[in-house]
């Protein structure tokens, strides 16, 4: 069934008067505001009874007013802007009125109620009987249509009824649906805002354990570093006492060896000497003297007292003795090895390879899962501590 809508001027300020009262139409029941009229804090209005029906269905725990159990409050969502109202124990009723809006409405009203301002229905003209109005609503073909079309039209075997009953009651559906959707939405926001914080929780927990586990290695790292250098204090010890050895014994052969040289200086120097007679000599005061050490010159020019090479015997007997010195207290073969301070560290690194997280003491008292399924867990390093320590 199809229809015209024509609107006909009868006065120049009917278009205002139908703009001025799409503005003073209810966004929860979509009818003229009804009194009291209450103002938001983002500065829309809502029907009192409308504004409670959308706060109880957000706030269901919330009590009535007169009830003697005093409540903290509630909150619930602008349904023009979705600019959230926080509300006292007192609930909409601790709301300003809007005096302004509710003196336009009753001014609105006595200018509706003049015969000049016919209303819009009897504009709405049916295309097939261009002289009947529309007047009643198809059930069966869900539509308007006019009288004609039921008795002589298109709808005569169909049902109908009045056209303002079904406006009243698909108008007051709409508004519990509209309700409804508020109210589903309030829910939702409020589950949107019950997981912003369970991310904000976790990221405050995770930066929690991520400090501890950096504290774990940080104590890891120091054990470590401790051990280490108590092998390489022992190391060097060892090192020191090899050291000071092999130079004492270098410190001998350097003194063996100076004596040798100066016994061989005064040895050649005596092979020198000319005369038989003097060479004699010397080599008897040399025998009936001796030596009273090794590596002292011998004496030149044969002057009693000076600095004597003394041994007993004679020079050459001096010199073959010294050639067969034996050189005594060598280090051994593998003195200079240093492998038994090699460390193996293939087991601690396996060890370390194994730490991982367990469940912590919450996750034993049936505690240790989080919301989203996050478990608590703990650093596991007591083994690997006692195998270190």
């Amino acid at each position: 069934m199809n229809f015209t809508v024509g609107f006909k001027p009868l006065l120049g300020d009917a278009h205002s008067m139908d703009n001025l009262e799409k503005q003073l139409i209810c966004p929860i029941c979509l009818e003229m505001f009804s009194k009291p009229v209450v103002i938001l804090p983002c500065q829309h209005n809502l029907c009192r009874k409308c504004a409670n029906d959308v706060f109880q269905a957000s706030n269901p725990l919330w009590q009535s007013r007169g009830s003697t159990t005093v409540s903290s409050g509630g909150r619930f969502r602008c349904p023009s802007c979705r600019h959230e109202v926080v509300l006292d124990r007192h609930g909409v009723y601790g709301l300003q009125r809007n005096l302004l809006v509710e003196n336009i409405i009753d001014i609105y009203k006595q200018e509706s109620s003049r015969p000049l301002h016919t209303k819009a229905e009897q504009h709405l003209m049916c295309e097939e009987h261009e002289d009947e109005k529309i007047n009643i609503y198809c059930l069966s073909c869900e539509v308007p249509t006019c009288s004609l079309c039921k008795v002589f039209g298109a709808h005569k075997d169909c049902e109908v009824a009045p056209l303002p009953t079904i406006y009243k009651r698909q108008k007051s559906e709409l508004s519990d649906g509209i309700a409804m959707l508020v109210a589903g939405n309030d829910r939702v926001q409020a589950v949107i805002t019950q997981m912003e914080e369970v991310c904000q929780t976790i990221e405050d927990n995770s930066r929690r354990q991520k400090q501890l586990l950096n504290q774990r290695f940080e104590a890891l790292c120091a054990v470590l570093e401790e051990r280490k250098g108590e092998l390489l204090q022992a190391l060097a010890k060892v090192q020191e006492e090899k050291l000071q050895r092999v130079r004492g014994l270098i410190r001998q052969y350097g003194d063996h060896l100076e004596a040798s040289s100066k016994l061989v200086e005064s040895a050649i120097q005596s092979m020198e000497e000319p005369q038989m007679a003097l060479y004699l000599q010397q080599a008897k005061e040399l025998i009936n003297k001796g030596w009273v050490g090794v590596g002292a010159p011998l004496p030149r020019g044969g002057g009693e007292g000076a600095g004597s090479f003394q041994l007993s015997g004679s020079p050459w007997r001096r010199v073959g003795t010294m050639s067969k010195v034996e050189l005594a207290g060598r280090p051994e073969p593998g003195y200079e090895s240093m492998e038994q301070f090699r460390v193996s560290v293939e087991h601690v690194a396996e060890m370390l390879r194994t730490i991982d997280f367990q469940p912590g003491e919450g996750a034993r008292m049936g505690g240790g899962v989080g919301p989203l399924g996050l478990g608590v867990q703990t650093l596991r390093v007591g083994a690997l501590w006692g195998s270190m320590s």
